[in-house]
Order: structure tokens, then sequence, then C-alpha cells
């Protein structure tokens, strides 16, 4: 699959080399929370960003990040860009995550009043709310995925892949930086 617009753009070009928009999907437990039934996820391997051992873009050394055979090393322009992508994806998220959460409020607060609706009515305000719950846990399961990716870029273990070990490669770190697994491995946890 393409990797999903984000709505931004960046001085670099997006490669086809990011093969799922789901990729480095976090270990997540879905929890209920209230009466409203909304389901939000929670990581129970997640590292609260700008925690990482180093602490910033500016602290990241482009020598220790690994790269795959024949591809250049990282430059320290090249770290603080892809350091200032994660962190403006986490402020747009939580912005979307809010947005979502306040059309949710609104919805489950007018599907009290529909004591005069018929059917069409009923389904077109159920299809919404699912349709405004799903926005929120796609964006939620994202704020993971980036929190976890630049936890790792300030720590360790940045651009090593979680299956094998090998270096995932900056050239797909730089389409999708989130992404942790290599190619071959992503490509075997696809067709199980």
């Amino acid at each position: 699959m393409a990797e999903k617009a984000t709505g931004t753009v960046t001085a670099r070009s997006r490669k086809a080399v990011a093969s799922d928009p789901g990729e480095g999907t976090v270990s997540t437990a879905r929890r209920k929370t209230g009466t409203t039934g909304h389901t939000a996820a929670s990581s129970r391997t997640q590292v609260p960003a700008g925690s990482g051992a180093r602490g910033g873009a500016e602290s990241v050394d482009p020598a220790d990040l690994p790269v795959r055979p024949g591809e250049e090393p990282w430059t320290a322009a090249e770290v603080a860009e892809l350091h200032d992508e994660l962190a403006s994806d986490l402020l747009r998220l939580r912005s979307e995550i809010e947005a979502s959460e306040a059309a949710i409020a609104g919805l489950m607060r007018d599907s009290n009043d529909g004591a005069g609706d018929d059917q069409v009515d009923a389904g077109t305000k159920n299809i919404n709310r699912e349709s405004e719950l799903s926005l929120a846990n796609n964006a939620r399961d994202s704020l993971a995925q980036t929190e976890r990716a630049l936890a790792r870029l300030e720590g360790t273990g940045f651009g090593l892949c979680e299956s094998c070990g090998q270096p995932v490669g900056k050239a797909r770190l730089q389409a999708f930086p989130r992404a942790t697994l290599c190619v071959s491995c992503k490509a075997k946890q696809e067709r199980r």
C-alpha cells in the first residue's frame, strides 16, 4: 500500500519504499472507557517522546544511525529534518485526536434526542458515530507509533529492524519515519 498523505509537504521526496501505513504498529491493548463504549488505544511498549537517553535532535549522532550497504551515512541536517517531521506529526495528531473527541462527544450527545427519528436517520447517526470513532482510533495508533519512533530516534534502536536486527534503510525511514521493519521482514509479515 502507499503511505497515507499527512497534509504536510517535506523537503525530501516521498519514495515508494514505505510499504504500509500501518507499519511499525505498536502492541496495543484496547480498553473501554466510560459508558459511551469509546475504545482507546494504550501502548504497552510506548515510551514518551523526548524521554530518550540522548534528549533531542541536536544530541543525536548521525554516525550512530544504521544504514544499509550502499547508502550514504546520515547527516545532521537529515536527522534534524526527520526529528522535526516526527515532532510536527505529534502536534498534528494530538490536535486531530482532540477534534475527534469533541466531535464524538457531540455525536453522543445528539444521539439521545432521536426520539422521532426514522430508521434512516438512526442509521446515519450510527454511521457518523462509528466513522468518527474509527478516525480517532487511527489517529491514536499513529500517535503511539510516532511517539515510539521519536523516542527510538532520541534513544537507541532507531533504524534497526525489530525482527531481524538489520538496518531498515535510510531511504525507507526518510519515506516513512515510523517504520520498524525492513522491507523483507515487512513482506514476510504481510504474507501471514
